[in-house]
């Protein structure tokens, strides 16, 4: 489903569309929520440090499969997306003004998370 955020400007490109509600995804794409302590501990992360990612903005699917593996795809400066993708659920517009402790931020969840890449 399409969310227009009241007072949030649509992308340049979707701005003089109407707004049309997605298509419901059919029954077999659905996935079962899942938890467990590796998932747990790596919204902890996210959530500790003030970040958005990717999979969460962009309703992700695989989301449990990657988080118990501490995986995470960071949606860096800030959770605006500059792109209208059609199939992508992340918000679109224009960027709010850029957090300068991002940086450290994301070090610090890396670190966390045990990333190596």
């Amino acid at each position: 489903m399409v969310t227009v955020v009241p007072g949030r400007p649509r992308h340049p490109e979707k701005s003089e569309r109407p707004v049309q509600p997605s298509a419901p995804r059919p029954p077999w794409i659905r996935v079962r929520a899942v938890s467990s302590v590796e998932i747990e501990k790596t919204r902890a992360i996210v959530r500790s440090e003030g970040l958005k990612t990717v999979c969460e903005e962009a309703a992700c699917p695989n989301l449990a499969e990657c988080w118990q593996k501490s995986h995470a795809t960071f949606l860096i400066m800030g959770e605006v997306c500059t792109r209208a993708c059609a199939f992508c659920n992340v918000a679109t517009g224009l960027p709010g003004a850029l957090d300068p402790g991002e940086p450290g931020k994301i070090a610090r969840a890396v670190s966390a998370l045990g990333l190596a890449h």
